[in-house]
């Protein structure tokens, strides 16, 4: 019978790891009371074409940018034909700042502090419709999963 017990064990196919999701996929991730459709830009090159070239984006989706490390941030709108509004929010995920962004606007929109981690992109308007306002938190257990499932290691961002 243990012989029965080690060569049924032996037929068994290992299990496979799932491949890492693209930058094209959505994760649910909480914004305050709502949850969100957030793609993760990760990787410079993700951060650089952002959310360059669309012509819509859902009502509740959206693109966050995770940083390495606490510091001030500063976007643009190139090649960027939806209007946004972006949330900085702090390595502890608190909302900080929102600023509007208009289409193809190349003016840089600064943050004011210096210790911010995580960009927030969506729809113009969204926030305030939302009433998602500064003091939000965002779900920083839900982002380490989405960077688990994206193939990167949360620890990098400081996330658990």
């Amino acid at each position: 019978m243990l012989a029965a017990g080690l060569l049924a064990g032996c037929g068994s196919e290992p299990e496979e790891t799932p491949a890492p999701k693209g930058v094209d996929e959505y994760f649910p991730i909480k914004v305050g009371d709502r949850v969100v459709r957030m793609q993760l830009a990760v990787r410079g090159e993700e951060m650089a074409k952002g959310l360059m070239h669309r012509r819509a984006l859902g009502r509740d989706d959206g693109m966050i940018f995770v940083f390495p490390r606490p510091q001030q941030l500063s976007f643009y709108m190139r090649n960027t034909l939806v209007p946004l509004d972006i949330g900085y929010f702090s390595p502890d995920g608190e909302l900080k700042e929102i600023y509007a962004m208009h289409a193809r606007d190349e003016r840089s929109t600064v943050s004011r502090g210096r210790h911010l981690q995580f960009a927030l992109e969506m729809n113009q308007g969204w926030y305030r419709e939302n009433g998602v306002a500064p003091g939000a938190k965002l779900d920083l257990a839900a982002l380490a999963a989405a960077l688990k499932a994206r193939g990167f290691d949360p620890r990098a961002a400081g996330l658990r």
